[in-house]
Parts: C-alpha cells; structure tokens; sequence
C-alpha cells in the first residue's frame, strides 16, 4: 500500500460522503484542501478532532482551503455521529465526511496500516494544493490527537513560501521573518552580500521581514 509522497499528484476518487457524493478533485476545484482520516465514529479522541475542526473552519475557508474528512464507518454511523457531536459540543459540522466502507480511498492514500490496526485508519492528513498536489502529509496513531494550529501553521508556512519564493524557518509563525533562498554561484553570493534591511547570519542564511 503506497502512501503518496509530497510532490505527487493527490489520487482522486468518487465516494459517498455527509453532503452527496464527492469527485474530489471536482469538489476542491481551484481551491486547497485539508483531507483527514479518523479512526471510527463515536470514539473519544476522534469527537475532540472533528469538532476541533469544525470550530476553526473559518480561519481554513480564509486561507482558500476546503476540509474533508474520511473513516471507514457508513453514512448512517457518520449522520447519527454528526448528531451527537452536534449536542455535545454545540458545534456543526460544515466540511463533509466520506463513507469509505470499501476502503478504497483509505487505500490510495495509504490510511490502513494493519500494524497499529487492522479495522481502521490511522490519523492521516494530506494538505493538496490548488493543483491538486501533495504539499504536507501528516500521519499520528490511534491515540493521540492532532493539533490544529500546527496544521494551520503548516497550510499557512506553504502559502507564504509559495508567495514570496522564501522558505520558513524552525517554530515560524505567521509573521515571523522568512529565510531567502541560499546562493548558488558566485555572483548570487555577491548579490546576496549587497542586500540592504535583512539579518545577515552568513551568506547562505539570510533572514527578512515578511510584508
């Protein structure tokens, strides 16, 4: 079972899911999306998740990304989840989650691994582009959940490196200063030398404000 690799193209699939059925890269169009997979409806560690996810839905939608998320379970088990979720922590679900009771989503995304389990998937989670490309993947095990600010952070570091043709540094946040590309011949040394308003460490570290 492969596991698509940062800079591949995200597999599509058609699949059921909460709102109708999804052709994936149809359904995220021009847009980012966040794909997650829990492990089973009704379990402890996965309700703190999705409506984790749920709250912070508005600050995904700002950085023109959609959230999707997936588990094994059926559309009746995902509908009467959404539910009780709803009654318990007084949120509603705004993404749609897919019904993959045939597996063959988890499967293209390399969610099942019969190690840690071998009737569920593990806590993966792949940040697509607008292109329909692998960007981030993140994966944690049955017991223990993820963090969604890192999430954020991490959607949110791609996005700036894109933009500015920089790259983020170690613990960045949003705001903090970026790292310029390292020279590559001399005379980009030479150049890099001559640049006025940045932290200088040495010529192939060189930090600047982002606008």
């Amino acid at each position: 079972m492969a596991i698509p690799r940062i800079g591949d193209l995200a597999p599509d699939f058609i699949a059921p899911s909460t709102q109708g059925e999804i052709s994936f890269h149809t359904w995220k169009a021009q847009s980012w999306a966040v794909l997650f997979s829990h492990p089973a409806d009704f379990t402890p560690v996965c309700a703190t998740e999705l409506s984790e996810f749920a709250r912070r839905a508005d600050e995904f939608s700002a950085l023109n990304t959609k959230l999707i998320g997936l588990s094994i379970d059926s559309i009746h088990s995902h509908l009467a989840w959404i539910q009780n979720l709803e009654a318990m922590f007084k949120i509603t679900l705004p993404y749609p989650l897919i019904a993959d009771i045939t597996t063959d989503v988890a499967q293209k995304f390399g969610m099942l691994h019969p190690n840690e389990s071998s009737t569920a998937t593990v806590r993966a989670l792949f940040i697509i582009d607008d292109q329909h490309v692998v960007r981030a993947l993140i994966y944690y095990p049955l017991n223990v959940g993820r963090n969604v600010d890192e999430v954020l952070r991490t959607l949110t570091a791609l996005k700036t490196a894109d933009h500015g043709s920089v790259a983020c540094p170690v613990n960045w946040t949003p705001g903090d200063p970026v790292v310029l590309p390292p020279p590559k011949t001399v005379d980009a040394v030479a150049n890099h030398n001559e640049l006025q308003n940045v932290d200088r460490l040495d010529f192939y570290l060189v930090k600047r404000e982002h606008p």
